[in-house]
């Protein structure tokens, strides 16, 4: 039997837009959304994630939390690439999954650049140049211009510490060494926990720490605040200036987001988008992440795309000029 043209183009698209609303259906009917966190319970951004699918549970439905880690990341965020497209599996894109290890990793699961469509971006949490108070206090180092000299004055003396080769505390402190024109010797450990340990003992000299990490001790006296790393001035730390004041434009701090399947219907994506908005602008939500020292930070799915596209360009200078690899 043969159909006129019209009704065959009225079939098509009738097929395309059932396609395209599939996810919306099913969530109507009480489907869970499935949000996976390439990192292990507990942390930052397992906190901020759960607290979001708290808030979304009157507009989404059940949003269950599933930890996936390992590989930097990298495990957790290809279940996310390589999930159906269908609203109903989301996920965290970070600075290490999106920006950090498409350079980092000789080999990877996933097309960071092709393989995601945006949500959201959820925070940013500043990191900060820390130093031991008591060695601060013996060296003479006050501010930030302090160490530049002294480590000028003193070639090779300084060393810093991060959580490992490409983390963002060492490529943090080759962006410092290289705008400052100065040497330190780098000194990596198996995460954060044991690079602050190595500063709080005085085994190496300073960190480029992220600031909910590093905000108890500082809080305490045991570690002095020199710098912190975004653009601006952040309120939790009044009287700390930014690199950026000694070192015009240095920026690098910690951010995530959500991502879903690089082929989820549009009109998926902008109900995705604004039932997590309106989670992140929330005052509950301010208040929840500032115990976290992080800063929500919603935008609509096209500014998010174009944010990790800039971070994927800066972090692979960075990456390059550190010689950090991951075989």
């Amino acid at each position: 039997m043969h159909y006129p043209t019209s009704l065959k183009s009225f079939t098509l698209a009738a097929l395309t837009l059932l396609s395209a609303t599939t996810a919306t259906v099913a969530q109507a009917q009480g489907k869970p959304i499935r949000l996976i966190v390439p990192y292990a319970a507990g942390g930052p951004i397992d906190v901020t994630a759960r607290a979001l699918a708290e808030r979304v549970r009157d507009t989404l439905g059940t949003v269950i939390i599933e930890n996936r880690p390992g590989a930097g990341g990298n495990i957790g965020a290809d279940a996310v690439a390589k999930a159906a497209p269908d609203g109903l599996t989301i996920g965290i894109a970070a600075t290490a999954t999106h920006a950090v290890n498409p350079w980092l990793y000789a080999r990877m699961p996933y097309n960071a650049a092709t393989d995601f469509a945006p949500i959201t971006q959820m925070v940013r949490v500043p990191n900060v140049l820390v130093m031991n108070a008591e060695v601060a206090q013996r060296l003479k180092i006050d501010k930030l211009s302090d160490l530049i000299a002294y480590a000028k004055a003193n070639p090779a003396k300084l060393n810093y510490g991060s959580g490992g080769n490409g983390s963002a505390g060492h490529l943090a402190g080759e962006l410092f060494k290289k705008e400052a024109g100065i040497f330190a010797v780098h000194i990596p450990y198996n995460g954060g926990n044991p690079a602050q340990l190595a500063l709080l003992s005085a085994q190496v000299d300073f960190n480029f720490d992220n600031l909910a990490t590093a905000a108890p001790n500082i809080r305490s006296g045991k570690l002095k605040a020199i710098a912190v790393t975004t653009l601006k001035g952040v309120s939790a730390l009044p009287g700390t200036p930014p690199v950026a004041d000694t070192l015009k434009g240095f920026a690098i701090d910690t951010w995530w987001g959500l991502v879903a399947p690089a082929a989820t219907p549009k009109d998926v994506l902008a109900r995705l988008n604004q039932a997590f908005v309106a989670a992140l602008n929330a005052p509950e939500t301010k208040t929840r992440f500032a115990t976290l020292l992080a800063e929500p930070a919603p935008s609509t799915p096209e500014e998010f795309g174009a944010f990790m596209t800039s971070e994927r360009t800066k972090y692979e200078s960075l990456v390059k000029a550190s010689g950090a690899r991951v075989d």
